[in-house]
């Protein structure tokens, strides 16, 4: 083999064999982080637009018709799916690779999943200034509204598996749902998980950590970098939905800030519920 084909056959392998880094904040530096974290994980049905910086808006979607990645809608505008396996190592860029793709793609079809490789991703091509407010759906008829299959059977039987669920406004990502006979709230905390933890150790330990009567902190989950804080409600005592959670909420933010001020040496004690809150932590990213 000549020193040209051994040079061509080795920049091809190392075109093929490499990765995006690995970034722990999958979705850091995006406008709205914890409501991308939410729609990816446990929003069953929800939609918000994001601006990129060349003035085109996208619609990131919860769920897609299909579990798709990405669709080009026929008006052109194209929508993200976020609840879908990616294996390309880094879901930003993923998902930025779609966007990309979707430019080449005919309205009205899906955009296909290939390897993305190296590249620009999400961060790079969303615009910081725009902004990510999350609509909540009951069910997936905004997927054709508008159309023929407006009110069909299939939709209504999509409809049935989404859970009654409503995001809070007095503070940044968190849901309240009901699945089953159990309520509970999740809520995506952006502070440093590290710190975060030590936080609702100082909290849980004085019993702070609450969000009303009828409440407890379950547990936490982390995802894509950050703590989701899960609490479960008794449905005797708090009322379905949001509205009565909005100032209990809105004070355990206050309290969580002053604990995330706190710099001090846990105590032998908060250092304990430190543990037992880690030990029960599941990381879903």
């Amino acid at each position: 083999m000549g020193k040209k084909s051994r040079r061509k056959g080795s920049v091809t392998k190392d075109r093929a064999t490499k990765r995006m880094p690995f970034v722990a904040r999958t979705f850091g530096g995006l406008p709205g982080e914890g409501d991308w974290i939410a729609l990816r994980e446990f929003v069953p049905s929800g939609t918000a637009d994001v601006s990129l910086t060349d003035g085109t808006v996208v619609r990131v979607c919860s769920r897609l018709p299909g579990n798709g990645a990405a669709i080009r809608r026929p008006d052109g505008q194209t929508w993200l799916g976020l609840q879908v396996q990616h294996n390309f190592g880094d879901i930003s860029r993923d998902l930025a690779h779609l966007v990309e793709t979707a430019n080449d793609v005919e309205p009205g079809n899906p955009v296909p999943v290939t390897d993305p490789g190296v590249g620009p991703r999400l961060q790079d091509l969303v615009d910081p200034s725009s902004t990510f407010d999350v609509e909540v759906h009951e069910g997936f008829d905004f997927w054709v509204e508008g159309t023929e299959a407006e009110g069909s059977e299939a939709i209504a039987a999509a409809n049935e598996s989404v859970p009654p669920t409503e995001r809070l406004s007095s503070v940044d990502a968190a849901y309240w749902t009901r699945m089953g006979d159990r309520r509970y709230l999740r809520w995506v905390v952006t502070e440093d998980e590290s710190a975060v933890l030590n936080a609702f150790a100082r909290l849980h330990e004085v019993d702070a950590d609450r969000v009303g009567d009828g409440t407890r902190l379950i547990g936490m989950f982390r995802a894509h970098g950050l703590l989701v804080p899960v609490w479960e409600m008794d449905p005797d005592v708090v009322s379905d939905g949001a509205d009565l959670l909005q100032e209990p909420v809105s004070a355990l933010r206050r309290r969580l800030d002053d604990a995330l001020a706190d710099t001090s040496d846990l105590t032998s004690e908060q250092r304990s519920v430190r543990n037992g809150l880690a030990s029960r932590q599941v990381t879903i990213r």
